[in-house]
């Protein structure tokens, strides 16, 4: 019998503010944790925040912490195709949408491709996902700068993160 290696755990951050944000949120997750290639682990609060970029709605935004064995290029594949099954239309950066995902951390890895950075490249700057991340991986470390997720959301200004209430 052969020992199937340890799953990664990763983080994921999700947004939406166009169509029913709350539904769609609320859907993906269960989506994410119906998948036979993620494990769930926990999610956070959703967060009522300001958009970054054009005009648009405020966003409705969130973390998860999966546990997979799919490769980083494997999972960011996979959160697209669940983007594109709720509607995600890409027009214009930062612009409005149904569903957003971000790979945000992948264990401790540190990858730079084309398609993909790890970790998320404007994740520590980001009140929207560190305040949901805080929430459910306070001591996780981020491989760039040595801090925690909660020594980097000290860092920025979260007046504009809004615990949701529903």
């Amino acid at each position: 019998m052969t020992d199937l290696p340890l799953p990664s755990r990763c983080a994921i951050a999700l947004g939406a503010n166009l169509g029913d944000p709350l539904q769609t949120l609320n859907a993906t997750i269960e989506t994410l944790a119906n998948h036979p290639q993620l494990k769930l682990i926990c999610r956070s609060s959703w967060y009522l925040t300001a958009p970054v970029g054009p005009p648009q709605p405020d966003y409705l935004n969130g973390c998860a912490i999966l546990e997979t064995h799919l490769s980083p290029h494997e999972l960011l594949t996979l959160l697209l195709g669940i983007e594109d099954q709720f509607g995600r239309v890409r027009n214009e950066r930062w612009g409005a949408r149904t569903l957003d995902l971000d790979l945000l951390l992948y264990d401790d890895r540190q990858l730079t491709t084309d398609q993909l950075e790890l970790p998320h490249p404007r994740m520590s700057q980001r009140a929207f996902v560190l305040v949901p991340l805080a929430e459910i991986a306070p001591d996780w470390i981020d491989p760039v700068s040595s801090r925690s997720i909660e020594q980097l959301c000290q860092r920025v200004d979260c007046s504009d993160v809004k615990l949701h209430q529903n």
